[in-house]
């Protein structure tokens, strides 16, 4: 292994920090905090090199921690949980689709107004099924504010702590609501263009087909049966429903593409691709694995401009310190350690993988395929297996099935989407073709999902994590070696 950079050990020094917020908060007062910075700082410009990295590093993990700490109060401060149990008309501006269940529908969005105390904060909506406002919806709801339930006492889903970690610590129960306006912003431009891109990926399709299109597009599976959810699942294929690198990668392309077509400037198309992606992440929203990806995404077209290359494992890190100071509780969320562990394992473990199958008769795409989906596959394993308890053990057959449709399917869902506003009949017959691979992505789900042992629950789960953790440690000591 190379020797770490000093931008990899700053980095690292801001995650440490950061993660350090979830456990001890940062007890200096403002003043003092900025007397150690500028001491610290005042150190390292005085020493020699070597230790000028060390105190750089010591003074980045300092400020990543009170950061956080910072982040944390503000994310645990809730005006409206001491009117818990009251009931007043509201202001609220709804800031996601909504979740249905099967006795109640639910909603984020951000209180403005609670009676006569003026609010900015966080909630979450509880309607009875039927009508919905839409996202973006400006209301005037009247409702009770109840805390978020806690588990039961053998265990279970504590929503309290779920709810919190997401800077929300109160449940409106709606009795009624009406509609005043819509949000504008940068907000208003995250609900045209969302909702743009669901109405004009998959023109004509309908029921499943149309869902998992949307599900692949937008990391959406609100359209999918719960049947399908649950092949997904067990076959290893519900990361595709996760918007991930492959979107921001083909979308970056694509307008790289088609500028480079048109003759212009290769600095436009990258200009382009930044734009490309701050659009696609607003139309999809701040989930862990597309901020992740957009950071990457956007760092190849920062790094050619700039002029300088692009390091993949300080990228990985520059994503977590995004991720993380905006909410260092995004450490606990499972999307951000899959996303994170996946990426990770693809560093580390796809190189030796390759190798070993470099000896079988198989085309190199379909190596790269079946090591990747081999890599994220253990990776991840003690993620699920202690998070959901379940492991799918069947995912590289799954992925090598699916892998080669699914860049296709992407592709027809954006040229459609750009295309429908000029020639809807195009975009329809684009939609038509996508369709059909939607129809062959759902199939292979089920097929195996269906297979005997597609998945180990419990105990097995369990004991099947133990494996990929000892073979990842094997990886990382040879990695370390090279």
């Amino acid at each position: 292994m190379s020797r770490p950079l000093p931008a990899h050990v700053i980095a690292v020094a801001a995650v440490g920090g950061l993660v350090l917020s979830d456990a001890v908060r940062f007890g200096l007062a403002p003043p003092g905090l900025v007397v150690l910075l500028v001491t610290l700082g005042g150190v390292a410009a005085l020493v020699p090199q070597p230790a000028r990295l060390v105190l750089a590093a010591a003074l980045v993990a300092t400020a990543g921690w009170a950061w956080g700490s910072a982040r944390l109060a503000a994310l645990d401060h809730s005006p409206l949980s001491s009117h818990a149990d009251e009931a007043n008309w509201l202001a609220v501006t709804v800031t996601s689709e909504p979740r249905v269940g099967r006795f109640d529908q639910r909603l984020f969005g951000r209180a403005r107004r609670f009676g006569d105390l003026m609010v900015d904060e966080r909630v979450e909506l509880e309607l009875p099924l039927g009508r919905a406002p839409p996202q973006g919806a400006r209301i005037r709801a009247l409702a009770v504010l109840r805390l978020p339930r806690r588990a039961q006492p053998g265990g279970g889903f504590d929503e309290r702590i779920w709810l919190r970690r997401q800077g929300i610590h109160v449940v409106l129960h709606v009795d009624e609501w009406r509609m005043v306006g819509r949000r504008g912003g940068l907000g208003g431009v995250a609900d045209r263009l969302r909702a743009w891109l669901r109405r004009a990926s998959a023109p004509g399709l309908r029921g499943e087909r149309r869902a998992v299109v949307e599900g692949i597009v937008l990391g959406d599976d609100r359209g999918l049966s719960p049947g399908l959810k649950t092949a997904f699942r067990r076959s290893g294929l519900y990361h595709l429903l996760a918007v991930s690198g492959q979107n921001v990668v083909l979308i970056a392309g694509g307008v790289l593409g088609l500028v480079l077509l048109l003759g212009l400037p290769r600095i436009v198309g990258h200009l382009g691709a930044l734009a490309a992606i701050g659009a696609y992440v607003l139309a999809v929203g701040p989930q862990a694995s597309v901020i992740r990806a957009a950071v990457a995404g956007a760092a190849v077209s920062i790094a050619w401009i700039a002029g300088r290359e692009r390091d993949g494992w300080h990228v990985l890190l520059l994503a977590a310190v995004v991720l993380l100071a905006w909410s260092p509780y995004a450490l606990f969320d499972p999307g951000f350690q899959l996303s994170f562990a996946a990426v990770a394992a693809i560093f580390v473990l796809v190189p030796h993988l390759v190798e070993v199958l470099e000896g079988y008769p198989l085309p190199t795409s379909v190596r790269l395929t079946a090591a990747v989906s081999a890599a994220c596959g253990l990776a991840t394993a003690p993620v699920l297996a202690f998070r959901f308890g379940a492991v799918p053990i069947l995912g590289v057959v799954a992925n090598a099935l699916v892998e080669p449709v699914v860049g296709a399917l992407l592709g027809l869902a954006l040229v459609a989407a750009a295309v429908d506003p000029l020639s809807p009949a195009v975009a329809e017959t684009l939609a038509w073709f996508d369709g059909w691979i939607a129809a062959y992505v759902a199939a292979c789900a089920r097929l195996v999902a269906w297979l005997p042992f597609a998945q180990l629950r419990g105990a097995s789960a369990l004991a099947a994590a133990a494996g990929p953790l000892l073979l990842t440690a094997y990886a990382w000591r040879r990695w370390r070696r090279t």
